[in-house]
């Protein structure tokens, strides 16, 4: 099979022979998950690494300073509307222009900064397939300089339906209509392992496609479509009905309702908070084991 959506993803070759067109926009989306020494995780910006190294004429899109919610109580959240046009006016991605996102690590980075831009109306807007990891395995060119993108106005268009609050959740896993998946590593759905965020384990009634699973380890290019396909459906996501994802900050989960896009899911969300909310508060339910 093939993907439904495939023109959300390019791949090297593409971008090596588009880089220079004027329309042309590239952002390194890397952030970092960071032992906060406590047994959870603080988060840390990218902008070091792309600075050592990224891709000719990439900017930085910074998810830690400018593209969350500062105000908000957890990390990552979605920006008010304004913040997000200013950041992205700032990156030079407006009318007329494509915006090809990487990033240097599982490729979770770049999908959250695409399902954000969906998430404000705009669809011009791309993954590269293996990321930086890929463009470096085949020996491509890199740079140490800053972008040189004009600033643009980015015009937003805010959707609704594409991200999920605990009280949807919530709503979800008591009426079983909804699949809910969790796309953190199966170590902390089974709340054996890994970093939690307060308790471990997962939200209740809820199964696991764990992000980092979606693509081959080598190359950090995604598994083909039918590999793909088979694992949200065994999970039980069903192209007719709603499906959530969530994780600890709503980065892997990202992940997961992109790879659902391209497969043809057209009723996905992304709970925002995730487990970083979730885990905190005793009173909604959790399930170990």
């Amino acid at each position: 099979m093939a993907f439904k959506h495939p023109q959300f993803l390019v791949e090297t070759d593409w971008l090596a022979d588009h880089l220079n067109n004027d329309d042309i926009r590239v952002l390194d989306c890397t952030a970092f998950n960071m032992p906060d020494g406590k047994g959870g995780i603080r988060a840390e910006s990218g902008r070091a690494s792309w600075e050592i190294e990224h891709i000719p004429g990439s900017g930085h899109a910074d998810l830690v300073n400018d593209l969350s919610d500062q105000n908000a109580s957890f990390r990552y959240m979605l920006p008010p509307v304004e913040q997000f046009a200013k950041a992205m006016s700032g990156y030079g991605i407006g009318a007329n222009t494509r915006v090809v996102l990487y990033d240097s690590t599982s490729g979770s980075w770049a999908t959250r900064i695409w399902w954000m831009l969906r998430t404000f109306g705009f669809d011009a807007a791309y993954v590269l397939n293996g990321g930086l990891h890929k463009w470096k395995l085949e020996n491509r060119a890199l740079s140490t300089s800053p972008s040189t993108y004009p600033p643009a106005i980015f015009h937003a268009k805010p959707r609704t339906g594409l991200m999920a609050d605990r009280l949807e959740v919530l709503a979800a896993i008591e009426d079983g209509s909804t699949c809910v998946i969790n796309a953190l590593s199966k170590d902390q759905h089974l709340g054996t392992g890994g970093a939690n965020y307060g308790r471990p384990g997962r939200i209740s009634n809820t199964v696991n496609v764990p992000a980092g699973d979606l693509i081959d380890p080598e190359t950090h290019v995604y598994r083909s479509p039918d590999q793909l396909a088979d694992r949200f459906a065994n999970a039980g996501a069903d192209k007719g009905s709603r499906v959530i994802a969530y994780c600890g900050g709503g980065i892997a989960a990202s992940n997961d309702a992109f790879i659902l896009t391209l497969l043809g899911y057209e009723n996905v969300a992304v709970y925002d908070a995730s487990m970083s909310e979730w885990a905190g508060d005793p009173s909604l339910p959790m399930q170990f084991g």
